[in-house]
């Protein structure tokens, strides 16, 4: 017997003999050509590639698994069975080589020929890279998978081969056994199990191991299965040939050897997989971002937990069986909150409807309810009520999240859905952020300040203050010291006379924050200070003189504390215009889909501004196609950008009304464009035009053979600007890994350097370069004959501004004017009680903002509306939430509160293909084409090259 160290040798000559057959025979070439042939059609045709829309290349892995059942067939099903046939097998095992040299050599000989095919795919993902966004980790994980699983039925194939002497029945053989491995985990079977025994099954299927990994997931669970069930068959395969060498029928020491030897690596190798199956931290997440792992945004709320956190999992045996696979991947991610929390989570997994006392305190606590699914097999089609819930209890609070809340889903065609966990993390974290806050909110706000708060209260002297706020200042006292006793010493007060000494602080409030003398009227009377801030190192928050009530001021200075403090959910005022209820039925300026995707993170307030302030809980005031503002309005707006306040705007000076049959345009004065061109923003009075663009569906008439038929066309409509790559930002926490944005309707943002000042300005969103202007209102789609809408670039083109942060200090537009608040005939007048006394008749004008004052515009009214959104939704074939996605960002960069941004954006579907036009598709598409038959005529000529010169070599040493 040659020693061990020779079996390398011996292993490389037996493959590259088996590959020089390949190669020197049709079947390789068949194979590579089959291989490639299918694999394309399947991406650009199955799997309708450009239709789907979505940079990824997950269909050329979806078939994999069905796909390399008959290629490995096909390819090992002579190795062995034309040894046997042919009498060269008797040759084989009268050698003094150990027979597992054989094996191993005969299985590199495929694993090199399954590479060469997985290099001839390898344009394709290249051809996505250079069209779209392409997330790399998943592609590298699916290559490895997919040579995984191919090493692994090759095997099998081995195996099979080697106990037969026909091909015919090696490949049929082969390809059942293969089959059966592959259904295992599939949902034809698994639909006839409750969840647990379906996922006991998934386990042992390679087609449910390999979607896993696809996803850019690399579990060594299993990479284990594959190489267990390599090593499991190379072993069968090695022992039934060394059966053929026994002569002996009685059974030998060495016979017996052999017997034990196999057992124990089966019985280890089945072993370990149970034993793996129990750990779920072996595990690697190669997508960008990470999105199927714990972040730290996740563990940085983890880390806040006092008291145990209960995460618990209603899922129904039977359920619908699109939903059926995500169980586990869910239970999964629920388990590594449990090892991340460090014992402060506490997961369970309940099925209700074998639990009735479960199901009950559900049904009636916690409101959860069955879904009804509509689930179909080959004998029936029956209606199930089945749970998909998760809930997140911490203390008294709770959140349930349903399966609308945790999934999404990507219509692929009219009959086929690709359901996914849209981004389970982002969502679990959400809840827990949320129950966390409720929790914290009933609590002392300075358990979680960090550093020290100081109220610093400007007040004029008694008598200089009308009466009312001689009553208001001991309120104002009298609160702040309660509100200090709580503070464990982190809160300080201090009153402080503006006009005491010879009034140098008040020349210097007046330089640092503009604070102004006070009035009660215009008609005069005398001027005084009332001015509250809060301070926190370099950080000043004014708190408004709403309501001058001691309930009312408590509130307000609760309110402002909070803002300094973490783990208090942030209040954001929302400005929107009046409902406009067009012929379709429901308001053209709606924003109900935004209001959900935010409202589970922070609380909206409705904000009229009708009083001419800004409520004192509002963290940050949003304004959303504000209309017609007035000076009361403006003024509220105004002055809470002068008290350091973030101002967030989306508007133009265009708005648009969609109809069943018809898209126009009116201009919209929304009462903001002098103000925002006092500060250095100026919104131009045209529309901006892009030619890379969403598509727009509506609705075409066609003559076909007399009739008169509808359908839905996805018309070229450059309104709407796909901003991607170089029009985002991405150096900008806002756009926090945006992939795409599709602003509608847009106007140019012209800046102002002249008015700008000490400001920083931050581009966030750009139009292509190959943009263009018109100040025409008629943006209906203009068909031709073909039902093709052309548009033609106007005069000079280049790229737009759409969206910018301006922040600094900001001069107020009121400067050197009265407040609008006051009117001529405004008199105090005493109340009769004393009790409630509103603050209306006392108001002046802050001059100047403190350097933490934002102001955030968008050029667009209607790219936020629920319309708009709902048609970029029909457009790209699943929900559309990059638009809500970049308001919560900037809403969590304004509030200083980026903890979830960076999970956010983790969905599945969200990086979108960059338009193209037709020509464009088919270049690629053909382009791939003609890519693999050059990669497959590049084999041959290495073979062939290879061939010559190993023949000169041989023509070499019979010369000498």
């Amino acid at each position: 017997m040659q020693p061990d160290y020779q079996a390398l040798p011996m292993i490389r000559r037996i493959a590259g003999k088996e590959t020089t057959l390949f190669f020197t025979s049709p079947i390789a070439y068949l194979f590579l050509a089959c291989f490639a042939a299918v694999t394309l059609f399947i991406f650009f045709w199955g799997e309708a590639f450009f239709a789907r829309n979505i940079a990824d290349v997950r269909p050329l892995f979806e078939w994999m698994p069905v796909l390399l059942i008959f290629l490995s067939s096909t390819l090992t099903m002579r190795l062995w069975s034309e040894e046997r046939r042919s009498g060269t097998l008797e040759h084989v095992l009268t050698q003094p080589t150990p027979l597992w040299h054989f094996v191993l050599g005969k299985f590199a000989g495929c694993l090199t020929l399954l590479g060469a095919a997985l290099l001839v795919t390898l344009p394709l993902p290249v051809s996505v890279s250079l069209i779209g966004e392409l997330d790399w980790g998943p592609v590298w994980a699916g290559y490895l998978a997919t040579f995984l699983l191919g090493a692994a039925y090759l095997s099998i194939g081995l195996f099979v081969s080697s106990r037969s002497d026909n091909q015919i029945v090696s490949l049929i053989s082969a390809t059942a056994l293969c089959g059966i491995f592959y259904l295992l985990g599939n949902s034809v079977i698994t639909d006839f199990f409750g969840t647990q025994s379906a996922e006991w099954l998934r386990l042992l299927g390679s087609g449910s191991r390999f979607d896993a990994i696809t996803r850019g997931v690399i579990d060594l669970r299993d990479l284990y299965y594959y190489l267990s069930i390599i090593a499991i068959f190379l072993t069968l395969n090695t022992y039934g040939l060394e059966k053929e060498r026994w002569a002996s029928s009685k059974t030998t020491p060495r016979q017996l050897s052999w017997r034990i030897v196999t057992a124990l690596l089966i019985a280890n190798a089945l072993g370990a997989n149970l034993w793996l199956g129990q750990l779920s931290g072996l595990r690697l997440d190669v997508t960008a971002g990470h999105q199927y792992s714990i972040s730290a945004a996740t563990q940085s709320y983890l880390s806040q937990l006092q008291e145990p956190l209960l995460l618990r999992g209603y899922f129904s045996s039977k359920t619908h069986p699109l939903l059926a696979p995500l169980v586990p991947q869910l239970q999964d991610l629920l388990r590594e909150y449990a090892i991340a929390s460090h014992g402060k989570v506490r997961v369970e997994f309940v099925d209700p409807l074998k639990e009735p006392e479960l199901e009950q305190e559900a049904n009636q606590k916690y409101g959860i309810q069955p879904a009804p699914f509509q689930v179909a097999d080959r004998y029936q089609s029956a209606i199930v009520s089945s749970y998909f819930n998760v809930l997140v209890q911490y203390g008294d609070q709770y959140q349930v999240l349903g399966f609308r809340d945790l999934i999404e889903v990507q219509t692929g065609s009219e009959t086929k859905l690709d359901v996914q966990l849209r981004n389970p993390e982002h969502d679990l974290t959400r809840a827990i952020k949320k129950v966390l806050n409720a929790y914290q909110s009933g609590g002392n706000p300075f358990d979680t300040l960090k550093g020290n708060l100081a109220l610093n209260a400007y007040i004029s002297a008694d008598s200089a203050l009308p009466p009312q706020l001689v009553e208001f200042r001991k309120t104002v006292q009298k609160v702040a010291e309660n509100l200090q006793a709580q503070s464990h010493g982190r809160f300080s007060v201090n009153f402080i006379d503006p006009d005491a000494g010879d009034g140098q602080v008040a020349k210097q409030i007046a330089k640092e924050y503009g604070m102004q003398p006070l009035s009660l009227s215009l008609t005069g009377g005398s001027k005084f200070y009332f001015y509250l801030t809060l301070v926190k190192d370099k950080q000043v928050g004014q708190i408004p003189l709403n309501d001058l009530t001691e309930a009312g001021f408590k509130h307000d200075l609760e309110a402002g504390v909070k803002r300094y403090a973490s783990g208090f959910t942030k209040t954001v005022a929302l400005v929107t215009p009046q409902a406009d209820v067009g012929q379709l039925g429901r308001s053209a300026g709606q924003f109900q889909t935004l209001e959900k995707f935010i409202g589970a993170e922070l609380n909206f307030i409705s904000e009229d501004l009708s009083d001419g302030r800004v409520s004192g809980d509002a963290d940050v005031l949003l304004l959303l196609a504000p209309n017609n503002l007035n000076d009361k309005q403006l003024f509220a707006v105004d002055q809470f950008l002068m008290q350091g306040g973030t101002v967030i705007a989306a508007t133009s000076p265009y708005a648009a009304r969609l109809t069943a049959r018809s898209i126009s345009l009116q201009q919209h004065h929304s009462g903001l464009a002098d103000w925002l061109a006092h500060n250095g923003l100026k919104l131009e009075e045209k529309l901006v035009l892009d030619p890379q663009n969403s598509a727009l569906p509506l609705p075409v008439n066609r003559n076909v053979g007399g009739f008169m038929l509808q359908e839905m066309r996805m018309l070229d409509y450059p309104y709407f600007i796909d901003i991607r790559g170089q029009g985002l930002h991405h150096e900008h926490p806002v756009i926090a890994d945006l992939p795409q944005l599709t602003m509608t309707w847009a106007s140019p943002i012209q800046i102002d350097p002249d008015k700008q000042g000490q400001r920083k300005i931050s581009e966030l969103l750009r139009s292509s370069d190959k943009s263009w202007l018109s100040a025409s209102t008629d943006v209906m789609p203009h068909l031709d004959a073909n039902g093709q809408n052309h548009y033609a670039s106007e005069g000079q083109t280049g790229s737009q501004l759409l969206g910018v942060v301006s922040a600094g200090r900001f001069e107020s537009y009121f400067a050197g004017k009265a407040s609008p608040l006051l009117s001529q005939d405004k008199i105090y007048v005493e109340p009769a009680n004393g009790a409630n006394t509103n603050a209306d008749s006392v108001s002046g004008v802050i001059e100047h903002s403190p350097e933490s004052a934002r102001i955030i515009l968008f050029a667009s009214n209607d790219f936020l509306t629920d319309q708009v959104i709902r048609i970029a939704g029909s457009a790209s074939r699943s929900e559309y939430l990059n638009s809500p996605q970049l308001i919560a960002n900037t809403l969590d960069w304004a509030l200083e509160d980026a903890s979830l941004l960076s999970i956010r954006a983790r969905g599945h579907f969200n990086r979108t293909l960059p338009p193209m036009e037709h020509d464009q598709q088919l270049f690629w598409e053909y382009g791939n084409y003609a890519l693999a038959a050059a990669a497959l005529g590049l084999i041959a000529w290495l073979q062939r090259a290879r061939r010559g010169a190993r023949h000169r070599e041989f023509l070499r040493l019979l010369t000498e």
